[in-house]
């Protein structure tokens, strides 16, 4: 139980239903489930008393909208913001932009690391059996892995550059379907 109430539930769903964009789409089962568990644990905490968490049931169970969610256990999580990924590019602010640059640069080190280490285990076992020459290969992965591990602030920057660019398209298309047509 404690671990089920330390996670983020809004992560668990597919759509934010805090997000204005996605809030009038149906809730599925699984919504109402994630929702109903939050509810559940609260009871078991003590936080809802019967009649509270009888009539919150019973109005998740009612739910139609992902937008009906949120208020039904408002007060039994903290509001968290939306996760810069679930943002919509177009309405993202400098700082978003740098978060998910920082998190493009986590992922292309975890991916040079996990290069480095397949190619070292796979050649350096070649190695043994074959020839040492055979250790150039993991050689260019660590060279690629050090790259990474000190281009942070170059990555970063790139990637911030890149998402204003497909941000300023973003925006620039929602503004020509304002427009209307000639």
């Amino acid at each position: 139980m404690e671990e089920r109430a330390s996670r983020d539930p809004w992560a668990s769903f597919q759509h934010d239903p805090r997000d204005p964009a996605v809030a009038p789409l149906r809730a599925s089962d699984a919504d109402r489930n994630i929702v109903h568990g939050v509810l559940t644990d609260a009871f078991a905490d003590g936080r809802l008393d019967r009649d509270e968490y009888d009539e919150r049931t019973a109005a998740v169970l009612q739910a139609r909208t992902l937008g009906e969610l949120p208020p039904l256990v408002a007060d039994l999580i903290p509001d968290r913001p939306l996760l810069p990924a679930q943002l919509p590019l177009a309405a993202m602010s400098r700082s978003d932009l740098e978060q998910r640059a920082v998190e493009k640069w986590r992922s292309d080190r975890r991916e040079a690391l996990l290069g480095f280490l397949g190619t070292l285990l796979f050649f350096g076992a070649l190695a043994i059996f074959v020839t040492p020459w055979t250790l150039i290969v993991p050689a260019f992965a660590l060279m690629n892995l050090v790259r990474t591990l000190i281009s942070r602030g170059e990555i970063a920057a790139n990637e911030v550059k890149r998402l204003e660019r497909k941000q300023a398209k973003a925006i620039e298309s929602q503004q020509r379907k304002r427009r209307p047509g000639p």
